[in-house]
């Protein structure tokens, strides 16, 4: 049976469909239970008696199986936009034996967990712990926190879900054993703190918590940490340690539990560009990031030009210190003006070298290398920055699952799916006129500005505030200090209607502009043809001669790219030289 591949469901946390880039409303509490209990069992029957206690688990009313079946109905749906009403669809089906929802492994969390813990398993069996403790990895980085959590408590409470829960305790137990035998056990305590506070009572799980803080290094936290769980034990059972407990503690205590040594080929990356000597103002931006610094994944977007890269960078620095691992920079190329964006796997056959994997031991398959990827970077806490992205799926893969980390994207689209999997979005607009005026005297020393405030003035606005356009220009005045401002301003002067003397912001422009669809580019062209700086949905539609929703979904796809910007709901604007861009497009042959 064939699947929509862009239908995802995410039950091992907070329950999330999302269909493409976009979140699925789930509905009603009731309805999203439904669905968390088909998707523990999706590819089996859930009994309709099953599906009403476990809605209804203080007694069901007598109507119970009627919303049953519209809950069922809304879901149908809602997983298959389109479909008739009453149609049966391939996705949700009732039988004799219940309702069974039909998913493939790679759209459910919990099935792809699965499928790797028995890979795990697998390479376990024989003899192969390093391949195992990988898929052991990838498999617990699926785990976002209380499973199906967002459900009603009662429906929450329901067997099927605890035992789930038991299962991550279980593979996190055996993915233990596998990075304590590989000497790497750094891998996997996130994932055992985690366990620890969903089983606290689990020995067992305890007592490899005991070991790997110990074979970190760790000794006086792996007391302690033995420490807390013994007294725990006598206070809710009032028993003892058992034998294993008590044996890892003893180890601990003798010092026969030697610590991971570090490799020296995982030695400290410190991958940043130089930071940018010329940068000033972006004092907002710059609090706004250090505000998100407390997220996974920070995402800064912006239209060409706009020194998105120069202020990432400038914050990296500042930050840097707070990742001791160290910091990756990786150029992803998405608007390159000579290359094809970068792969995700190219990406990551770079970077895994980087953090000391030798090239010749990297997997063929791009999921086994995403999954490396993650292991390497488990417990380790580090900056990395990705710039010029191009797309959600170029950048998925390079997420690290470690909570120590933090990613910050550059890109000129807004990637609405990294935004819908928790990144923080951070738009950037042009800088003030102040600003601006503080960028070109940053670049040309502050005496000519002074001497001219005039003519500064005539390049910021020529310039349209913008970053790159500002810097070009500075870069002429800089190499030809004889030069009057009043002269520069007076060249911008003439070359009104053209970008010849901006010549890298036309080259930024083209790149964007080389990515749109021919619908898209149309419109662009069409926006330099008397339609002035404002432009609605309404005009746009006349301008192209085109529907009105046609428009604004064209006009959304150029917002989407920072070619135009929406100032207000339904009114778009582009900057003066996009406009001047797009009239040199409209002039070609």
């Amino acid at each position: 049976m064939e699947h929509d591949e862009s239908l995802r469901f995410e039950v091992l946390g907070p329950l999330r469909a999302t269909l493409g880039q976009s979140d699925l409303d789930l509905g009603f509490p009731q309805q999203r239970a439904l669905l968390a209990l088909l998707l523990v069992r999706a590819g089996r029957p859930v009994p309709a008696g099953e599906i009403v206690a476990a809605l209804w688990p203080e007694g069901a009313p007598a109507s119970a199986m009627n919303i049953v079946r519209r809950y069922v109905g809304s879901l149908r749906r809602l997983l298959e936009p389109g479909l008739p009403p009453r149609a049966p669809g391939r996705r949700l089906s009732r039988g004799a034996d219940g309702y069974r929802l039909e998913t493939a492994e790679d759209e459910v969390d919990l099935l792809r967990f699965r499928g790797l813990t028995r890979r795990a398993k697998r390479e376990a069996a024989t003899g192969r712990p390093e391949p195992a403790l990988r898929h052991f990895v990838e498999a617990l980085d699926q785990w976002r926190g209380p499973v199906a959590a967002g459900i009603p408590s009662p429906a929450r409470d329901h067997a099927v879900f605890a035992e789930i829960e038991r299962e991550l305790v279980r593979t996190t137990v055996m993915a233990a054993d596998a990075a304590l035998l590989c000497g790497t056990p750094e891998h996997v305590l996130p994932h055992l703190g985690r366990a620890a506070r969903l089983d606290p009572l689990n020995e067992s799980l305890h007592a490899r918590n005991v070991l790997a803080l110990a074979a970190c290094g760790r000794q006086a936290e792996a007391l302690a940490a033995y420490e807390s769980v013994r007294r725990l034990l006598v206070r809710e059972l009032g028993v003892a340690p058992g034998a294993e407990l008590t044996a890892a503690h003893t180890r601990v205590l003798r010092q026969e539990v030697r610590s991971a040594p570090r490799k020296r080929d995982l030695a400290r990356p410190a991958q940043l560009p130089p930071e940018p000597k010329q940068f000033t103002g972006r004092q907002a931006e710059l609090d706004s990031l250090r505000t998100a610094a407390d997220s996974s994944a920070v995402l800064l977007t912006g239209m060409p030009g706009i020194g998105k890269t120069t202020l990432a960078v400038r914050w990296a620095h500042e930050a840097a210190e707070r990742y001791p691992d160290g910091q990756l920079h990786m150029n992803l190329r998405g608007f390159d003006p000579l290359n094809a964006p970068l792969t995700a796997e190219a990406a990551l056959r770079f970077l895994l070298p980087v953090l000391g994997v030798p090239g010749h031991r990297l997997p063929s398959a791009p999921d086994a290398l995403a999954g490396l990827y993650r292991t390497v970077l488990s417990g380790r806490q580090m900056l990395l920055l990705l710039d010029d992205a191009f797309d959600t799926e170029q950048v998925r893969a390079l997420l690290p699952a470690s909570p120590g980390c933090l990613t910050l994207i550059t890109s000129r689209r807004g990637l609405s799916g990294l935004v819908a999997a928790g990144a923080r979005p951070l738009p950037l607009d042009l800088p003030s006129t102040a600003d601006a005026l503080a960028v070109l005297a940053r670049h040309i020393g502050r005496e000519r500005p002074a001497a001219d405030p005039a003519a500064a003035q005539e390049i910021v606005a020529h310039c349209g505030r913008l970053p790159l356009a500002l810097a070009v220009v500075a870069a002429r005045a800089a190499s030809h200090p004889g030069l009057p401002l009043a002269a520069v301003a007076a060249e911008l002067r003439r070359s009104q209607g053209s970008l010849d003397a901006l010549g890298d912001v036309r080259t930024a422009f083209a790149a964007s502009y080389r990515h749109l669809p021919d619908d898209a580019a149309r419109l662009l062209r069409l926006l330099s043809v008397g339609c002035g700086p404002d432009l609605t949905a309404d005009a746009a539609a006349a301008l192209a001669d085109l529907s009105v929703r046609a428009a604004r979904r064209l006009l959304d796809e150029l917002a989407d790219a920072h070619l135009v910007d929406e100032s207000a709901p339904g009114r778009y604007t582009a900057h003066a030289l996009l406009r001047v861009f797009a009239a040199e497009l409209d002039r070609r042959p």
